[in-house]
């Protein structure tokens, strides 16, 4: 928000340079994110123009005459404060109707005037040159001086005439004594929504330096016929809208609005349109409370519509019917979410409760009569609605963060007060007021030990008090504490935290002590869930693999691309849980697959890297059958692709590339690491992986996941870009988390020497592997430490149908050395159970 200096001082007294001022609100909580310097000295830009106090000064234009020799220039004769007048030629039109007047000094007209040498922002170039003024002759006649248009000053962008000031001015003046100000542009974050005032400013301000607020008058004259019984207000969802104020105002005159309303709005960033519109934004910005100007006329022909004649105008505040649209002031037709609440009459909606008015009941240039309207709307139901809509104002940026019901009729009479002074409207006696949920104020209690714990400061409760009606609480001293009572434009104190923190600010946040915490500590509590989850990165960092994070968002095509049109398989089918207000169109439905994610990441990486080796572990998100609620669930994805060694001379520079045997080490790997046990592989087929290099991870009877090779289309359709094979699995992390055992049996180290077998055998070619060596194990005692299967062969001297796998076994005892007798016993043992379980015999 941006908050002019000069504006702020008509509330608060000020007595420190701007500077100290933004620094002091920053320390206080209200960050200063930047100073704009008009006209006065400061700042680091270059480009910034500093109205120089010599040769920029307020002028009085005394007479106007033609040009004798340019019918679009005029020349002004102007009293600048020196000891002659100056004539100046110029082309300003706003000064052609005083031409031939003669002496009109008593019109007032007061200019900025730049003499020869003042340097100045040129007003026929785009942008902001600067330029210094040279006196030459300008048809005939020299000119050494001219008066200022906006642009020219650094105001703003106007330049269709020169700057004319409201009031009295003393010729000679500075300009920057004048117009020079300084511009606060302040981050107005939720928990301050009270500062997105002028006012609200103006209240720390006075709060921190020990003075008073200077609040503008709130007094109204009424002297119109009387309103009752002519605007009729309800609401249907008090929650939403617990109080709505409307003034009605006749004899409006549309025009423009005075000079230094005008150049406020500027400096707060608002474009000036005319007096109603004016006032309106006017009040809004002072005092933090947004209103609106109905057309009455407009209103009172619906009525007479819906009513009959002499029937009063009835406004009521709803929620929309079904399928109800509404075209705001910005011409858009928008059709309204169900939980928006809307300003409507009988006939129809009339505007956006909060956010922006409605394009049919807006104020024209034939307005002469108008419906002045502020209300309080449940700040959370405004968000949400401008969040649905798309649609953002100064009014929504206000009513989102919370504006207390007691500004509603003080906004109110502010602004009626203001069109009768400006817009000689004459206001209608009586004040309608509906306020079905009145805003009780929160009564806490304080103490000093309270304080103490919370900020580690020790204020007496004379002190604490002294700071809390600095800041408008109301407090009564009990002798041991203090009852607060918050103030009427306060919507964000509920607890004593919310007391502690206020007078933690007026203490001073730099002044705080450095102190350890004393109080007693929670419980603390593991978070399993998330230290399995690290144990299981660090496991896979350390085996080579690389961690990212991908976006949870993505599109049902992207997710497609796992299952290519050519295999014939129907893509997902399930429901996915769609974004109703996504900020990009391939970010709109909560991802199925974490694999897609990761094979994305792979493709962006294969056009640089050859090696690729990724992991995630992330959620997904599919559509319960029980609640709206989606159900989250964790899984672990991987991505291998590359040359499984770097090029060497050895490998004479080509290295074999990965294949399903390193992905299928890797997961077992992590596994063994997590002494989960049970773990089998089992052939399967799948349309995302390619057929034979396909398998299914089982943990017992459970399917932990899929890993494989990816099919040529896959790896197509995501664009990866390598020569070699991809692998790549998925697996349910949430089942693999469950097994993680808390504890595990570790052995100590046998001092006894171990002894190592060869076992060949010949098993039937469908016996997988794994298989076997689960029977080894098992069949090998505790004295079996070790099984590594060697060599697999196919050929001569097997049987067809046959498979000889050939196994190196470890054999120790951790309270004896091994003799032969032992050995052979336990082999023994091994061969009988392979012939009896799986049919194996001994390879010769």
């Amino acid at each position: 928000m941006l908050v002019p200096i000069s504006w702020l001082k008509e509330y608060v007294d000020i007595n420190m340079s701007v500077e100290e001022l933004a620094s002091m609100l920053t320390i206080a909580g209200l960050e200063v994110e930047s100073i704009d310097y008009l006209g006065i000295p400061g700042g680091n830009d270059k480009n910034r123009l500093v109205w120089d106090r010599e040769k920029i000064v307020i002028g009085h234009i005394r007479k106007v005459e033609q040009h004798p020799d340019a019918d679009r220039l005029v020349l002004a004769t102007v009293d600048y404060g020196g000891d002659e007048y100056e004539v100046t030629v110029t082309g300003a039109p706003n000064l052609f109707q005083y031409v031939g007047q003669g002496d009109i000094s008593g019109l007032k007209l007061y200019s900025p005037f730049a003499m020869e040498g003042a340097e100045l922002y040129d007003g026929h170039k785009e942008g902001q040159v600067k330029a210094k003024l040279k006196g030459r002759p300008l048809r005939g006649i020299y000119n050494r001086c001219m008066l200022c248009s906006e642009k020219e000053l650094g105001i703003s962008d106007e330049h269709e005439g020169i700057m004319i000031l409201d009031g009295d001015q003393t010729p000679g003046t500075p300009v920057q004594d004048v117009l020079g100000d300084a511009v606060l542009s302040i981050d107005i974050i939720p928990n301050i929504a009270r500062c997105a005032s002028i006012v609200g400013v103006a209240r720390e301000v006075a709060a921190l330096t020990g003075q008073k607020v200077h609040y503008p008058s709130y007094e109204l004259v009424q002297e119109g016929p009387s309103v009752a019984d002519k605007v009729v207000i309800t609401t249907e969802n008090p929650e939403l809208n617990p109080r709505f104020v409307a003034i009605v105002i006749k004899g409006v005159a549309q025009k423009t609005s005075p000079q230094w309303m005008q150049r406020r709005l500027k400096l707060a960033g608002q474009r000036p349109i005319n007096v109603v519109v004016d006032i309106s934004n006017y009040v809004m910005l002072e005092m933090g409370e947004p209103n609106h100007t109905f057309d009455y006329d407009f209103l009172r022909r619906r009525a007479d519509q819906y009513n009959g004649s002499d029937g009063p105008i009835r406004i009521v505040t709803r929620l929309p019917h079904e399928g109800e649209k509404v075209t705001t002031l910005d011409g858009v037709n928008r059709e309204m979410p169900a939980t928006t609440i809307l300003v409507t009459d009988p006939a129809g909606a009339l505007s956006i409760g909060g956010i922006m008015g409605g394009e049919e009941s807006e104020i024209s240039d034939s307005t002469t009569s108008v419906l002045l309207e502020a209300a309080s709307w449940n700040f959370i139901n405004i968000r949400r609605s401008a969040t649905l809509l798309k649609l953002n104002s100064e009014a929504g940026f206000r009513f989102s963060r919370g504006v207390h019901p007691s500004q509603s009729i003080l906004g109110a009479k502010r602004a009626a007060e203001l069109l009768r002074q400006l817009a000689g409207g004459t206001v209608a006696q009586g004040i309608i007021d509906y306020y079905p949920n009145p805003a009780q104020p929160a009564v806490l209690q304080l103490t000093e030990a309270e304080v103490q714990r919370i900020g580690g400061i020790s204020p007496s409760l004379t002190e604490i008090q002294k700071m809390l009606e600095s800041l408008e609480f109301g407090v009564e001293n009990k002798g041991d504490h203090l009852m607060v009572t918050s103030p009427d434009h306060r919507l964000d104190i509920e607890f004593t935290n919310d007391l502690v923190e206020e007078v933690c600010r007026m203490y001073g946040y730099d002044q705080l002590p450095a102190k350890e915490m004393s109080d007693t500590l929670p419980p603390q509590r593991s978070n399993e869930k998330l230290e399995k989850e690290e144990r299981i990165k660090d496991i896979l960092v350390q085996l080579g693999m690389q961690e990212i994070i991908t976006y949870r968002l993505t599109t049902p095509e992207r997710e497609n691309k796992l299952l290519p049109a050519a295999t014939g398989i129907t893509p997902d089918d399930r429901p996915y849980v769609t974004l109703a207000n996504p900020i990009t169109v391939d970010r709109v439905t909560m991802r199925h697959s974490l694999l897609a994610s990761a094979l994305e990441t792979a493709a962006a990486n294969s056009r640089f890297n050859e090696y690729i080796a990724l992991f995630e572990i992330g959620k997904i998100y599919l559509a319960s059958e029980e609640g709206d609620l989606p159900d989250e669930l964790t899984r672990l994805s991987l991505v291998l692709t590359g040359p499984r060694l770097q090029v060497y001379w050895q490998n004479n520079g080509q290295p074999d590339g990965m294949d399903f045997f390193d992905l299928k080490g890797i997961i077992e790997a992590l596994l063994a690491d997590l002494h989960v046990e049970g773990l089998n592989f089992e052939a399967v087929t799948h349309p995302t992986y390619r057929p034979g290099r396909t398998a299914r991870l089982l943990l017992g009877e459970q399917q932990l996941g899929l890993l494989g090779e990816l099919h040529p289309l896959v790896v197509k359709g995501f664009d990866i870009r390598t020569d070699q094979p991809v692998l790549a699995a998925e697996l349910d992390l949430d089942l693999l988390s469950g097994q993680i055992p808390p504890w595990h049996h570790v052995e100590p180290i046998s001092s006894y020497p171990a002894v190592h077998e060869d076992l060949a055998l010949v098993v039937d070619k469908t016996v997988p592997a794994a298989q076997v060596e689960a029977q080894i194990r098992q069949a090998g005692g505790f004295l079996l430490k070790d099984v590594a299967m060697f060599d697999i062969y196919e050929g001569l001297q097997i049987p067809a149908g046959k498979k000889s796998l050939a196994y190196h076994l470890t054999f120790q005892s951790p309270s004896k050395t091994l003799q032969d007798k032992d050995v052979k016993k336990q082999r023994q043992r091994i061969l009988q159970q392979l012939e009896r379980q799986l049919g194996a015999r001994l390879r010769e």
